[in-house]
């Protein structure tokens, strides 16, 4: 019995030693993004980029997963300054996650959000904004008001308004997003702490 369910691993290309392509493309990634942690942005670089090419060649250019190497590689690029680059990377994740998993889904709203951040780093808060909603209008369908990713994106909206000097609005925002985390991670998790101090500072 061992030896005949050796030769079907054989068969398909899994007996001990060997990897699938998708398996490479996996530990790729993985090693990636322990590089991307570690801020080894060079070899987070090299890593990604080969998981993206074996996604790309085995899965197709509109495979969810092509897309999360995408946004993996947006990320490096954003954490080096290099927006045009992320916003390269970053787009082209969003397009394939509405293709492939339609606009309401958490995986979309994770890009909008993305591209929303590198816009709110360039300055640029008309199309921060555009962005960051449209992030918080899908996760509030797809996840619900009272989730973790839901409050970041009214923190983040409120982080605009903040900046362009609305602090009415920012409040607004803050509240929200202080209500939520309250809620969903407690009263002290350093999310809940960050907008609460964000909050007392702007009614000083």
């Amino acid at each position: 019995m061992k030896s005949f369910i050796k030769l079907i691993k054989k068969m398909f290309g899994i007996s001990s030693g060997q990897k699938s392509p998708l398996d490479e493309a996996k530990s790729y990634n993985e090693t990636g993004k322990e590089y991307y942690e570690q801020g080894d942005y060079a070899h987070a670089l090299e890593y990604l980029q080969k998981a993206l090419e074996i996604n790309e060649k085995v899965l197709g250019a509109d495979h969810p997963d092509t897309a999360a190497s995408y946004g993996n590689i947006g990320n490096v690029y954003s954490d080096l300054g290099d927006y045009v680059r992320a916003l390269e990377y970053y787009k082209k994740a969003l397009a394939i996650q509405k293709r492939a998993l339609g606009t309401y889904h958490p995986d979309t709203a994770a890009s909008y959000n993305n591209i929303g951040t590198v816009y709110f780093d360039l300055g640029d808060y008309v199309r921060a904004l555009e962005y960051y909603k449209k992030a918080l209008a899908i996760q509030k369908r797809a996840l619900g008001t009272y989730h973790p990713a839901t409050a970041t994106s009214y923190n983040n909206i409120g982080d605009v308004y903040f900046d362009l000097g609305n602090n009415a609005k920012a409040l607004e925002y803050y509240k929200k997003a202080l209500a939520i985390y309250k809620q969903v991670l407690g009263a002290d998790h350093p999310y809940t702490q960050q907008v609460k101090n964000a909050i007392e500072l702007l009614q000083k």
